[in-house]
């Protein structure tokens, strides 16, 4: 009996294949993948998913069938926009924990991080995986590769509520373990993780942790360094202090204020997460503290979360005794199209709406494709948005004789920060790097060996995401657009006098700055701008 199942069963992959090898050449035909699915239908119904036809278009190229074709490949990929920023982002969550703060706003979901619950999507992965780093890590990596996706260059975000809030001994075991799966063999200490990453099949090409405002200091900073961190999310939420204290917040805004300089000042990337419809704000006030954002906090990027209404929270409390009133989805929506477009252009939107379900939200805003109804708002009314995320490059073709730079100079609190990009004719974002030059000349920066430095803060190329050692035509990436960012960077740092460059380099992409003349630092990649120049 079980040898006639074992017959079966391999009767049934071998028909799998035979029709995903159909579909992949009626899609090489130029047949659209979804129409080529539906004239190859599993016996007793249903259709193939994409994994089996990346598999097949890999075995087709591996017999000789078929020669590589990353253009077919990019078709058959299943949601290929997930790796067209140029990397590809592996989220994890860590364990369950007590956060030092009370936002009456925050759902309380027993054996949950504060604010997650069980059904978001990388909730449920987590969930699944029992907490574990090792196994989210290695099972998204599996399942991203089996539908097609780059692995090699992988930005990890750790999330989970307050980072900072967590033993130190645990945060080093779960970032050691995150690269221990990544490098595909265990590590003794995070230092030998990091090293064997450097070289790695799937390297780490950034590092994202979530904390609070009030969690940030010089000596976290340095520790956030010693973990490898190079961006970090913090709950801004609100720029009025009253509106702060109203949704028990925890903290004020001059200390947001105090952490975004900090992390400026040690060139961290910062994302701000900002929360309309707070307990005591309205469309209007909204609308003006969303302003206040641009008045020396200037982050990098920001996620829009308004406030969703759900049961398990003190908010839920209040509503039902009729002390708040959530915004329905039209208000929303005229309200996030009214300050979208006064985004600058070096700011990137990654988010306009939390990943929770809609069955958990009582009143308000249920829909959650909330992004894609304020472009139709958009344009609608003729205008556009300016952010990262609007323009960039995506899967487009590059022509790089069409392009031309762009320089944005724009103040902060503690620095000149300069927005440098490749830019097309049609305002498509190629590629981009951000140099922080300090207002004291780095004179008294807190960490020694940024001392005179002025401070490459991010280098990104954008596009499809291309396997490392690979060029593919078209692509903006390895094409050359960030070497020639860096020594846009070198050049300008050297104008104004600073002695030497540093980077905020991730572990997986300092192979890359040393075989550009930055040399190692404690923290740092280091480049001696005067020796450069004497030569």
């Amino acid at each position: 009996m079980q040898r006639e199942l074992w017959k079966e069963k391999r009767e049934r992959l071998s028909q799998y294949q035979e029709l995903a090898q159909k579909v992949v050449d009626q899609v090489r035909q130029g047949v659209e993948v979804a129409e080529a699915l539906r004239r190859h239908p599993l016996p007793g119904g249903g259709y193939l998913g994409k994994n089996a036809l990346v598999a097949a278009y890999r075995q087709m190229v591996s017999d000789g069938r078929l020669s590589p074709d990353p253009q077919l490949l990019a078709r058959l990929r299943l949601k290929p926009v997930r790796t067209s920023s140029g990397v590809t982002t592996v989220t994890v969550l860590t364990k369950p924990y007590p956060c030092p703060a009370r936002c009456i706003f925050c759902p309380t979901e027993e054996n949950m991080p504060k604010s997650y619950i069980s059904d978001e999507p990388g909730a449920r992965r987590a969930v699944e995986h029992q907490f574990d780093p090792f196994d989210q890590v290695a099972s998204r990596m599996q399942a991203l590769a089996e539908v097609g996706h780059p692995t090699d260059k992988i930005e990890l975000l750790i999330l989970g509520g307050t980072w900072s809030a967590y033993r130190r001994d645990y945060q080093q075991w779960f970032i050691q373990r995150c690269f221990d799966a990544m490098n595909g063999i265990p590590s003794a200490t995070l230092e030998e993780a990091f090293a064997l990453n450097e070289t790695a099949l799937h390297r780490n090409v950034g590092l994202v942790i979530e904390t609070r405002p009030d969690e940030i200091t010089p000596q976290e900073i340095v520790w956030l360094r010693q973990l490898g961190v190079t961006k970090v999310q913090m709950g801004a939420q609100s720029f009025d202090d009253a509106i702060l204290a109203l949704n028990r917040r925890g903290h004020t805004v001059a200390q947001t204020r105090q952490a975004v300089n900090l992390l400026r000042m040690a060139g961290f990337k910062i994302v701000l997460h900002w929360m309309p419809n707070l307990l005591g704000a309205t469309p209007e006030t909204d609308r003006q503290d969303f302003q206040r954002m641009w008045e020396g906090f200037c982050p990098d990027e920001i996620k829009i979360y308004p406030t969703q209404l759900l049961e398990n929270t003190e908010l839920y409390s209040i509503w039902q005794a009729g002390g708040y009133r959530p915004y329905s989805t039209q208000e929303l929506i005229e309200l996030i199209a009214d300050i979208k477009p006064s985004i600058p252009r070096y700011c990137r939107v990654n988010r306009v709406i939390r990943d929770i379900p809609s069955t958990y939200v009582v009143e308000g805003n249920k829909v959650t494709s909330l992004r894609q109804d304020v472009h139709r708002e958009l344009q609608r009314r003729g205008t556009r948005c300016q952010c990262i995320r609007c323009r960039e490059i995506g899967q487009r073709p590059l022509d790089q004789r069409r392009l031309h730079s762009e320089s944005i100079v724009y103040p902060t609190d503690v620095s000149e920060e300069h927005f440098l990009s490749f830019v097309t004719a049609e305002d498509h974002l190629a590629g981009f790097l951000r140099l922080s030059l300090p207002h004291d000349g780095g004179r008294n920066a807190f960490i020694a060996e940024l001392k005179e430095a002025a401070l490459i803060r991010e280098v990104h190329v954008y596009g499809q995401s291309v396997e490392l050692g690979r060029e593919q035509p078209g692509a903006a990436q390895h094409s050359g657009l960030g070497t020639r960012l860096i020594h846009w960077a070198e050049r300008i740092a050297r104008q104004r006098g600073y002695p030497k460059l540093a980077v905020i380099s991730a572990v997986g992409t300092r192979q890359y700055y040393l075989q550009r003349g930055f040399q190692r630092g404690q923290l740092y990649l280091i480049k001696n701008l005067a020796e450069r120049e004497a030569c």
